[in-house]
């Protein structure tokens, strides 16, 4: 019988929009990755987690759910290992990422975070931001229209009354950037860092890939990539990662958002041994405490 032991609680559905097979391919593809190593890894559904059912000490999730989330702090408050924490996937829900990344002066588009029953257009326009992207602030994207790219500061106060009429109390709007979009994936404490032109390669999940469109091949440096996103993740508390960057005519690079174990779709085969090893050096630690 291994030694270590591992839950692992793959995500619901409703949590996947569009990479519901890819979220679970990657989660599988770690499990294996892990047994491989020696580790016995039991796979529990967010439902079974809710019920109770889940007891072994090191708990390695996709989990999205509020109550999950809630439930998974507990676990952490009472000594069980996490990964990803708890915590770390409730910062990356869009008002608390965005202060906490520009809290710690991650490079961030310039943002607003409202209530939804706000009038905005004045602070837009004193701000001097026209095209702009509404995201519901206070939980994780379930649905296409909880990012909406808006063209002017009319259409953006319009959005937002749409996510008031749908129950969505706070909002946070960020700055347009043009420039290259780069999605990006990585593992704490991992050599792995992959990065490419989303749109380009036809990847996408609600198709907001096509706003910057064609990637323009503008010149940037990868490494300078890699510690920024070293960076976040350390910030949000995110050991597997995921997200969207853009880069500038100048090379800046600012981060656009970032994700908590992402489906990792088009380096699966190559990333699920590196989030193993990211997961047993977790472990390591946590045992040696």
């Amino acid at each position: 019988m291994s030694d270590i032991v591992i839950a692992g609680v793959m995500r619901a559905g409703a949590f996947s929009p569009n990479h519901i097979g890819n979220d679970a391919a990657i989660f599988n593809a770690t499990a294996e990755q892990l047994r491989k190593r020696g580790c016995e890894v039991n796979v529990y559904s967010e439902e079974q987690l809710a019920r109770g059912e889940v007891t072994e000490p090191i708990i390695l999730n996709m989990c999205r759910e509020q109550s999950s989330i809630h439930l998974l702090q507990k676990y952490e408050d009472e000594g069980r290992l996490v990964i990803n924490s708890g915590y770390g996937i409730e910062n990356c829900t869009r008002e608390r990422m965005t202060r906490i990344l520009i809290g710690n002066g991650i490079p961030y588009p310039e943002s607003l975070m409202v209530n939804t029953n706000e009038a905005v257009k004045p602070a837009l326009k004193k701000a001097g931001i026209a095209s702009c992207w509404i995201k519901r602030g206070d939980f994780h994207a379930q649905h296409r229209e909880d990012v909406t790219y808006c063209r002017n500061i009319d259409e953006a106060q319009e959005t937002l009354q749409e996510f008031f009429y749908r129950g969505i109390k706070r909002a946070v709007i960020n700055r347009h950037l043009v420039g290259d979009l780069v999605k990006f994936y990585g593992v704490v404490g991992q050599p792995y860092f992959f990065w490419f032109y989303p749109f380009d390669e036809g990847h996408s999940k609600y198709g907001y890939e096509a706003i910057n469109g064609k990637s323009q091949g503008l010149e940037f440096d990868p490494k300078r990539l890699k510690a920024i996103c070293a960076d976040a993740a350390d910030a949000l508390d995110i050991k597997i990662y995921g997200g969207d960057c853009i880069i500038d005519d100048q090379g800046n690079i600012s981060i656009i958002d970032f994700n908590d174990w992402p489906s990792f779709a088009p380096c699966r085969n190559e990333a699920a041994p590196y989030i193993a090893k990211g997961v047993l050096a977790l472990i390591k630690q946590f045992k040696d405490l």
